[in-house]
């Protein structure tokens, strides 16, 4: 994936779910989040452990979130263990044959699951692994 690509998503899509989003401050995921939602993303926190994460409403799974909210998500951000993610990319394929949404399956710094991605790309998903979305909206 290009830095053009990957700038076009940061700059184009604002809605993101986080998928494994932690309440834990010192957790990655909760740090990238805190950081998305400063710079003006909406985050949807998907942790089936926690009602509520960064003042936002949190859900089981993607499938459980109300369908006036589905129909807005464009990134699914993923903090789940690579073998936990075809599951997820599962859903989230249902999510887009449903609302034509998402377009964006981002597993995190060291999450790489070919399988999950293949799943994605085939659905008309854009997939992007192996990379933060921190660090790369703070090139931008």
């Amino acid at each position: 994936m290009s830095q053009n690509e990957i700038k076009e998503i940061l700059t184009k899509y604002r809605t993101v779910a986080v998928v494994g989003l932690s309440r834990e401050p010192e957790k990655d995921s909760f740090r990238v989040s805190a950081y998305l939602k400063k710079h003006g993303f909406r985050i949807i926190p998907v942790n089936p452990f926690a009602d509520e994460i960064l003042g936002e409403r949190s859900y089981k799974s993607l499938l459980d979130i109300p369908p006036e909210i589905q129909k807005t998500l464009e990134v699914i951000d993923v903090f789940r263990p690579s073998k936990d993610v075809p599951p997820i990319v599962s859903q989230a394929i249902k999510l887009k044959q449903k609302f034509g949404k998402p377009y964006v399956v981002w597993m995190q710094l060291g999450i790489v699951n070919e399988e999950a991605a293949g799943m994605a790309e085939k659905a008309g998903l854009t997939v992007v692994m192996d990379k933060c979305m921190m660090v790369e909206h703070s090139r931008l």
